[in-house]
C-alpha cells in the first residue's frame, strides 16, 4: 500500500508513540531523582574496576557505605574498569540513559520473540509502560546490569539459524560470564536439541549451546589470565558462598531459597532448598523443552525461552526483585496471546496479562517489614509471606500455564510436529497451514519477521 494512502492516524502512530515514550522516560527520570536513588550497585561495579586497575584483592573489597562485596566472576570486574574513568554524577546519568535504551531493546526483542513482527509504535508504548514496573524501576535505582543480560540472551534467541544468526549463542555465553544464572539457557538449548526425534530437522540448538559454552569458557579464560589469584578464589570458594550477597530471608530475594527461608523462619534453608531447587530445575526445564517443541505456534519458541527464564529465577540461590526484568517479555507474551485468541480464551488471556502486570507494578514485596539489620523477615506472618512471595508464585504459575497449554503429542501429532519443525527455529516463524493439533492458536499464517533480530 502506498504510504500516502494510509490513514493519517496510522502514519502518525510512531511519532505519537515516541512522544509518549519520551514523556514517560522523562517522568521516570525525574521520579528517580526525587527519590534520591543511589545507584549503589553501579558504584560497587566501579569499585571493582578500580580494584582491578590498582591490583587489589577483588573478593576482599568492600564498597559504599553498605560495605558491599564483589559477587560476580572476575571477567565482569574486567568489563567494569572503564567505569573508573567517570565521576559519580556523569556515571549515574550515563548508566540511566543506557538502561533506558536497553529497555527499548528488550521490549523490541520481546515482541520479536513472540514470532510477530514488532512495530515501532507498539515497542515505544510498551517500553513507556514497562519502565514503571518494580523490577525495571529497581534495576535503574541500583544501576544494575539485568537489562543488559536479558538483551544479550534474547539477542541470541531471536536470531534465526542461517539468517544472520551464525554467532547465536555467544550472547548467552557472555551473559553467563558476567553473571552465572544465564548459563541455564545453554542447558535448555542442549536439552531441546537432544530431545528432537530422529528425522526432525535441527533448529540449531546444539550449535547455539556449543557456542554459548565456548563463549563462557572464553570469559573464564580471560579472567584467569588477567586475574589468576582472584579467579582461583572465585571458582573454588566465592562461587559457593551464597550468603555473601545478603540474608536469605531478605524480602527482596524472590527465589525459592528466599521463600523457604521466610516460610521456615531460618536464615539457612539448607537441604530443603537444595532438594526443592533440584526438583523445580528438572521440571522447569522439562516444561520449557516441551513447550518449545510441541506448543502451539507461533509462540511455542517464546514459551520455551521464558519458561527457562522463570526456572532460572526460581532455582538461583539469590534472585533479587530486580532480576525479574524477565517480567517484561512474560507479560508481553500474555498480551500477544490475548490479542490473537477468541471467545472465552481471549478474556482468560487478558485476565492473566492484567494480573501479571498488576503484580509486577504493585511493589507489594516492599509493603512488608524489611529492615535487614533487624532481620524482621524471619518473623513474618502468613499474609506477609504471601506478599513477599509474589514473583516466585508468578514464575510457578507461568510454568504451570505453559504445561497446560502444551498438548501431549499423539502419533498423528508427532508426524505433524516433524513437518512443522522442518524449518529453523529462532523466534522468526515462517507461514504454514493450520495445524490439527489440540490447543493450537489462530490458524492464520503469519508473514516472516525477517532480519537478524536487530
Amino acid at each position: 500500500m502506498d504510504p500516502e494512502s494510509r490513514p493519517v492516524t496510522a502514519r502518525r502512530a510512531a511519532p505519537i508513540a515516541a512522544s509518549v515514550c519520551l514523556a514517560s522516560f522523562v517522568c521516570f527520570w525525574l521520579a528517580q531523582r526525587a527519590a534520591h536513588v543511589s545507584t549503589i550497585d553501579l558504584l560497587v561495579y566501579r569499585a571493582e574496576g578500580w580494584t582491578v586497575r590498582t591490583g587489589g584483592d577483588l573478593y576482599a573489597m568492600r564498597a559504599t557505605h553498605a560495605h558491599l562485596p564483589t559477587t560476580y566472576p572476575p571477567f565482569a570486574a574486567l568489563l567494569f574498569t572503564p567505569l573508573t574513568l567517570l565521576a559519580t554524577a556523569p556515571l549515574r546519568a550515563l548508566a540511566t540513559a543506557a538502561n533506558l535504551a536497553l529497555l527499548l531493546a528488550l521490549t523490541h526483542l520481546s515482541l520479536r520473540l513472540t514470532g510477530r513482527p514488532p512495530r515501532a509504535a507498539v515497542t515505544l508504548v510498551a517500553a513507556a509502560l514497562c519502565v514503571w514496573c518494580e523490577p525495571v524501576w529497581t534495576t535503574l535505582r541500583y544501576g544494575q546490569v539485568n537489562l543488559l543480560l536479558a538483551v544479550l540472551v534474547l539477542w541470541d534467541l531471536t536470531r534465526a539459524a542461517g539468517r544472520g544468526g551464525r554467532w547465536a549463542g555467544v550472547g548467552i555465553g557472555l551473559a553467563a560470564g558476567i553473571k552465572l544464572t544465564p548459563a541455564l539457557f545453554a542447558v535448555f538449548l542442549a536439552a531441546t536439541g537432544f530431545t528432537r526425534r530422529p528425522g526432525e530437522a535441527s533448529g540449531g540448538e546444539l550449535r547455539q549451546a556449543a557456542l554459548a559454552c565456548a563463549a563462557f569458557t572464553g570469559t573464564a579464560a580471560v579472567g584467569a589470565l588477567a586475574l589468576p589469584y582472584d579467579s582461583w578464589r572465585y571458582w573454588t570458594a566465592m562461587l559457593f558462598a551464597a550468603d555473601r550477597v545478603g540474608h536469605a530471608e531478605d524480602a527482596a530475594d524472590q527465589s525459592l531459597r528466599g521463600v523457604l527461608a521466610r516460610l521456615l523462619h531460618t536464615g539457612d534453608p539448607g537441604p530443603w532448598w537444595a532438594a526443592t531447587a533440584a526438583v523445580v530445575a528438572a521440571l522447569g526445564l522439562a516444561v520449557a523443552v516441551r513447550a518449545r517443541l510441541y506448543g502451539p505456534e507461533p509462540t511455542a519458541h517464546a514459551w520455551g525461552v521464558l519458561c527457562c527464564a522463570a526456572t532460572a529465577l526460581l532455582v538461583s540461590p539469590v534472585s533479587w526483585s530486580h532480576h525479574w526484568v524477565w517480567c517484561v517479555p512474560m507479560v508481553l507474551l500474555l498480551v500477544s496471546e490475548a490479542a490473537t485468541a477468541t471467545g472465552r480464551r481471549r478474556a482468560a488471556w487478558w485476565a492473566a496479562a492484567a494480573a501479571a502486570g498488576a503484580l509486577f507494578c504493585s511493589y507489594a514485596l516492599w509493603r512488608v517489614p524489611h529492615t535487614s539489620a533487624a532481620r524482621l523477615e524471619l518473623h513474618q506472618s502468613g499474609g506477609q509471606m504471601l506478599l513477599s512471595a509474589g514473583y516466585p508464585a508468578a514464575g510457578a504459575a507461568f510454568l504451570l500455564l505453559a504445561a497446560v497449554r502444551t498438548p501431549r503429542p499423539g502419533p498423528d501429532e508427532l508426524s505433524d510436529h516433524r513437518a512443522d519443525r522442518s524449518r529453523p527455529r529462532g523466534g522468526t516463524p515462517l507461514p504454514r497451514p493450520a495445524s490439527p493439533r489440540r490447543g493450537a492458536s489462530s490458524p492464520c499464517p503469519r508473514a516472516p519477521a525477517g532480519g537478524s533480530g536487530t
